[in-house]
């Protein structure tokens, strides 16, 4: 025995629709068994993955031709002075960004770094060809350059030698941000001609050598490392 959903009428086995109100008779259990028709394709489309050569072959032509039409224009149209050198710096960084990425994946990692360096020291170079000295690059420049580079070495070797923990990585970070803040102070200082001694290096320095010395602390208590751990979630 069923009754009308809408007007409460009872009805019988065979109404597909309540003789009161027409309200249509619906079996829940036809509606359980009946199949579901989803509104999406079954298919899914994919788009082919961009092959790395061929990535790699338009990322050359696009930084190539950006180069070569800016060098056309800065001799032949505008000669006043050398800014093609600017766009031309810009894309040989982009591509010595994009050589391990993307061009070479097999190439080392200090190789790697050692080509950024290269690449942001000749930067600077060609920017210095359109000022009028370049005592600022070779005083300057170049040495915070290489300063930074041999920094950057020593700290992707430091995670490769030693077991590589957040923690670590951290100690190494914060202590190497202090040296190459000390080394920056002291080289505008022997540039401009003033006294070699650290300023607000100084106030970097101490800040760093604490958190340093925290880490390592950390480091070396294995209570206190694994708490931390669990409390930052790493």
């Amino acid at each position: 025995m069923s009754y009308c959903v809408n007007c409460g009428v009872e009805l019988e086995p065979s109404l597909t629709e309540c003789p009161l109100c027409n309200t249509p008779v619906i079996n829940p259990k036809e509606l359980y068994h009946q199949k579901k028709t989803s509104p999406y394709p079954r298919e899914r489309g994919q788009v082919d993955v961009v092959k790395k050569t061929d990535l790699s072959i338009l990322i050359c032509i696009v930084l190539g031709a950006a180069s070569l039409s800016c060098l056309a224009l800065n001799f032949l149209v505008f000669p006043g002075s050398l800014w093609s050198l600017f766009i031309v710096g810009a894309c040989l960084i982009l591509f010595v960004l994009a050589l391990p990425a993307v061009i070479y994946t097999r190439l080392p990692v200090y190789i790697s770094l050692l080509f950024d360096g290269v690449a942001v020291g000749f930067y600077l170079f060609l920017i210095s060809l359109n000022t009028s000295s370049d005592e600022w690059f070779f005083s300057l420049a170049l040495p915070i350059v290489a300063l930074t580079t041999i920094l950057v070495e020593v700290f992707a070797l430091l995670l490769r030698t030693f077991s590589f923990s957040y923690i670590a990585m951290a100690a190494y970070f914060f202590a190497e941000a202090a040296l190459l803040c000390v080394g920056i102070e002291l080289l505008i200082r022997h540039y401009t001609g003033r006294s070699l001694r650290p300023g607000w290096s100084a106030i970097v320095l101490t800040v760093c050598a604490v958190i340093v010395i925290l880490l390592i602390t950390v480091l070396s208590r294995r209570r206190l490392r694994d708490a931390v751990r669990r409390r930052l979630h790493f």
